[in-house]
């Protein structure tokens, strides 16, 4: 394996990689992201995926690097400095393991619909956490709405731990427009409502809405859904955040279509 030593940060290929690091338009137009640490590579390959890159900070045990190139037999290796690897990677304490990466479009999954519709959730940690329990509560789709974070975004991708690479998803979409053409059941996760979500029958074509951390689904969408629902909580605290909310109703589904 050869490995290309970058050492500047004018050189054209870290450049290219600080983009895909810090905007999402530049990760839009390209169609490109950049995968932090060992397990999202694994899962990305798991999934059929090839990187076009791999980088590795000079800290990085070259041993580990090497094996893990050898499953990424067409990816340009490149090794950078401790500082400069720092700024590409999403977190604080870095890897030391970079991947340049197409995205993937996971094929549609055959099963009863199951969607997870997200209104304008902004923290890229939850967004990926709720991409994350909707794949492992079997969700079969994930709408997002123009509002909500970029969900190829690295930081998002930590969060998902592979969620985009096997759960289809659609982004900056018009939830409205979404719901008037699904042929199915919609149902608001909203406060203050009278439907109690254990209740109800969810085995049918169904979207659960979540929406926005602070300020909750708009009342355009709320208006909408077929109907909104509440998570009973017997507790002495008000509400769940959003991507709790969305894990207690996803898998309650899960759990009916189960039994």
């Amino acid at each position: 394996m050869t490995e290309t030593v970058i050492s500047s940060r004018d050189n054209p290929l870290f450049k290219r990689l600080k983009k895909l690091a810090d905007s999402a338009r530049a990760r839009r137009e390209a169609r490109m992201t950049l995968l932090d640490g060992e397990h999202l590579l694994t899962a990305y390959l798991d999934a059929g995926g090839q990187p076009h890159t791999l980088v590795r900070a000079a800290s990085l045990d070259a041993g580990r690097f090497e094996r893990l190139a050898g499953q990424c037999p067409h990816a340009k290796a490149v090794e950078l400095s401790d500082a400069l690897f720092a700024e590409l990677a999403p977190v604080a304490t870095p890897t030391g393991l970079l991947a340049e990466a197409a995205w993937l479009a996971p094929p549609a999954i055959e099963a009863t619909p199951l969607v997870i519709v997200l209104e304008d959730i902004q923290d890229p940690g939850n967004l990926g956490s709720m991409l994350r329990t909707g794949a492992a509560a079997g969700a079969t789709l994930a709408v997002l709405s123009k509002g909500c974070h970029d969900p190829w975004s690295p930081k998002a991708l930590r969060g998902g731990q592979g969620a985009q690479f096997v759960l289809p998803l659609v982004s900056g979409v018009d939830i409205v427009d979404w719901l008037a053409g699904f042929e199915g059941e919609s149902l608001a996760l909203a406060l203050a409502e009278d439907g109690n979500l254990y209740a109800h029958a969810l085995t049918g074509a169904l979207a659960l809405i979540v929406g926005n951390e602070g300020a909750g689904l708009s009342q355009a969408v709320c208006a909408a859904a077929s109907a909104a629902i509440r998570i009973p909580m017997p507790g002495r605290i008000e509400s769940l955040n959003a991507a709790a909310a969305l894990a207690v109703a996803v898998f309650e589904a899960a759990r009916q279509r189960a039994t």
